[in-house]
């Protein structure tokens, strides 16, 4: 199984266009050792050839263009993509698709709750249906059985989703009315090697049920947006909490790297990382203390391979 990082920042990127904090002036100005990053975004394979593109960010453009394997070449009009799966309705997960007109109709899959919101508070999926009929989409089981799926056009990956505790977004038609399937987490295994990746790049709390898939992957490629639980507050950014945003802070009594500690199985990565995490400067004290505990921190244009 192959993992491309296509995007590695939270919403906003890095630096983020209208901020001034340490870390977006620093690495403007080349006062801080840092890299520049996209939207978060990844594209898993099997064979290197056929990917699923999981979220469609708004830099998807630049993201494809970075990454050879996504223009293949073989006719006139191409693409790698060959299916793409949106883990939430978040605007920075979904607005790309429209980037992608030129190529509907795109196979898509998602859940119940993710279809209503791009179907009514930000119609997404309606715009698109006047290019080629827009999108396929295909329902992402979320019930109490078996959430396993197949995309029939990357067969050897097997797909499990696993529903996370989350809000929708303020455009949701249920945003004060939280639905399983609101944000999920997917399991992917290779069926061929049996090696198993889980990716969450929104996790706001690691709940029981979540244990036994991150305990027995190989690799966790997990949410990183913030250091600590007040930080929009201590950088002058924001007044919201990372529980009111749906993230779990690194640092920390619960956090993130306190539980990523108990597995002992897979390779530990971090995505989805905030403007305003210190983690992004590289001569941070933090991050030393991420890398120290064997997390590793992921950067635009990473390789994984399992």
């Amino acid at each position: 199984m192959k993992i491309q990082v296509l995007g590695s920042a939270a919403g906003g990127g890095f630096p983020q266009w209208n901020c001034n904090c340490r870390n977006c002036k620093g690495v403007r100005e080349g006062t801080i050792n840092a890299q520049p990053r996209t939207q978060s975004s990844i594209a898993v394979s099997a064979d290197g050839e056929h990917w699923i593109l999981f979220n469609t960010s708004p830099d998807i453009r630049a993201q494809l263009e970075s990454f050879g394997p996504m223009q293949p070449a073989r006719q006139i009009r191409d693409t790698g993509i060959s299916a793409i799966v949106f883990m939430d309705s978040q605007i920075d997960h979904t607005t790309g698709l429209l980037m992608l007109r030129e190529g509907c109709p795109h196979d898509v899959w998602c859940t119940d709750m993710v279809h209503q919101d791009l179907t009514s508070g930000f119609p997404t999926f309606n715009m698109l249906k006047h290019w080629n009929g827009g999108i396929n989409w295909n329902r992402i089981p979320i019930a109490e059985g078996d959430n396993t799926f197949i995309i029939p056009q990357v067969p050897e990956l097997k797909l499990t989703a696993i529903p996370l505790l989350s809000s929708a977004p303020p455009y949701s038609p249920h945003r004060n009315d939280p639905h399983p399937g609101d944000n999920i987490g997917i399991k992917i295994e290779d069926t061929r090697t049996g090696k198993t990746m889980f990716y969450a790049p929104g996790l706001g709390q690691i709940e029981p049920h979540l244990r036994p898939v991150m305990e027995s992957a190989d690799c966790v490629l997990v949410d990183g947006t913030i250091w600590q639980e007040d930080e929009l507050i201590v950088t002058g950014v924001g007044d919201k909490l990372g529980v009111a945003m749906g993230h779990l802070p690194q640092s920390g009594e619960g956090g993130m790297i306190e539980y990523l500690d108990t597995l002992e199985k897979p390779r530990k990565v971090l995505i989805h990382i905030n403007n305003t995490n210190p983690i992004l400067d590289e001569d941070s004290a933090e991050r030393a203390e991420v890398l120290a505990h064997g997390i590793e921190i992921s950067y635009d244009g990473m390789s994984l391979e399992l």
